[in-house]
């Protein structure tokens, strides 16, 4: 039986998939075969993955659209719902929940995550999200903090208390500044370490990520920029005796041609974006979210109707694979990737990408890794 979460597997750079629970998935476009969020075919798509050996499917959080003619991210999934039924239908992959700390209550999620737990045998993670949508937490009858530091400490206060669940096996009081406990116990436990991830751009998000998180979630804009960050990252995990991956988003347009993959992006970007939906998701994310940074503003909105500010992975079978191995020289820890339809388009990925990735050393292939996990 395996006795650890394999994202926690060395010598391998992760691939997952973003955002398929949500209408559109990453791609800020009009067109009319954009993705179909529908139950079925994250349910197909999920069987793709789980067989092409791919770790794992991260799922966004979303209470409301962002407008525009589509209301982009209009429709999505619950997360914890999603997962757990993806996971029932599921041998290998992994799948997160996405949890935003001020609207789910930390006794909850945890034994929600441990009851997952044994459904998956161990493939359930969580996604920490500390917040950051305004007209989000108000549609929740919330107030967002202004500040950092509240968000923060109000997340580090939760996940102490889901830790503490998940460790102690007594009935304990919890007496902090948020919550106010009496004789909380969990049972069950995961039965192994839960992978838990937090995207953070903030100096406090990026401490909070350092002391809690396993992977830190973070845009790749531009390489050379990322190698210095992920290096402060780094010495920053390392001084706090804690290893801390550091995962990006990517969006997939993979044709047999330079210049069919280019057309394609014409057609659902330049020709069929759907802007009044990509500047209300930019004008939230700088008011605000650290999330990118400030000073790439320009580059940042096409980059958001194409991938919602994912690193672009356009071309060739081969151009793809120099991008992922990029992203690998440059520290990351893995990537996840989007389509404008998932399931339609991630087979020639699987056919065509995977096989160079193997053969270049950053991924093994499906039997060998199912192998060690065994």
């Amino acid at each position: 039986m395996m006795t650890e979460n394999s994202m926690f597997a060395a010598g391998q750079f992760l691939l997952g998939t973003f955002a398929s629970n949500c209408s559109s998935g990453m791609s800020v476009t009009k067109i009319p075969e954009r993705w179909d969020n529908s139950w079925d075919n994250n349910l197909k798509l999920a069987r793709l993955l789980d067989d092409a050996g791919i770790d794992f499917m991260l799922p966004i959080a979303r209470w409301i659209g962002y407008g525009g003619e589509t209301n982009f991210h209009g429709g999505v999934l619950e997360t914890m719902t999603w997962a757990t039924g993806l996971l029932a239908h599921t041998s290998n992959i992994n799948v997160f929940a996405t949890i935003h700390t001020a609207a789910n209550h930390p006794v909850v999620v945890a034994k929600q995550i441990a009851t997952v737990d044994q459904i998956s045998k161990g493939r359930i993670g969580l996604n920490i999200v500390a917040g950051w949508n305004s007209p989000e937490y108000e549609a929740l009858g919330l107030t967002l903090p202004s500040d950092h530091e509240t968000r923060y400490a109000y997340s580090e206060e939760w996940f102490e208390i889901v830790k503490a669940l998940w460790q102690r096996e007594e009935a304990f009081d919890f007496d902090g500044r948020f919550f106010k406990l009496k004789q909380v116990l969990g049972d069950p436990r995961p039965s192994r370490k839960v992978p838990i991830l937090n995207a953070a751009g903030s100096p406090q998000g990026r401490e909070f990520a350092v002391r809690n998180a396993d992977f830190l979630f973070t845009p790749a804009i531009d390489l050379d920029r990322s190698k210095e960050e992920i290096g402060q990252i780094k010495a920053q995990s390392q001084a706090a005796g804690r290893p801390l991956g550091v995962l990006t988003f990517s969006h997939v347009v993979c044709r047999p041609t330079e210049k069919e993959a280019r057309d394609y992006l014409k057609y659902f970007v330049q020709d069929n974006a759907d802007w009044a939906a990509v500047d209300n998701l930019v004008k939230l994310q700088f008011a605000h979210a650290h999330s990118f940074p400030h000073d790439l503003l320009a580059l940042i909105r096409d980059r958001m109707a194409a991938g919602h500010g994912g690193f672009p992975l356009i071309g060739t079978p081969e151009q793809v694979a120099e991008g992922l191995i990029a992203l690998h020289e440059a520290g990351f820890s893995g990537t996840t990737l989007s389509f404008v339809d998932y399931a339609e388009e991630f087979p020639y990925f699987r056919d065509t990408v995977l096989p160079i990735l193997e053969a270049r050393g950053i991924r093994r292939p499906v039997a060998a890794r199912q192998s060690v996990a065994a």
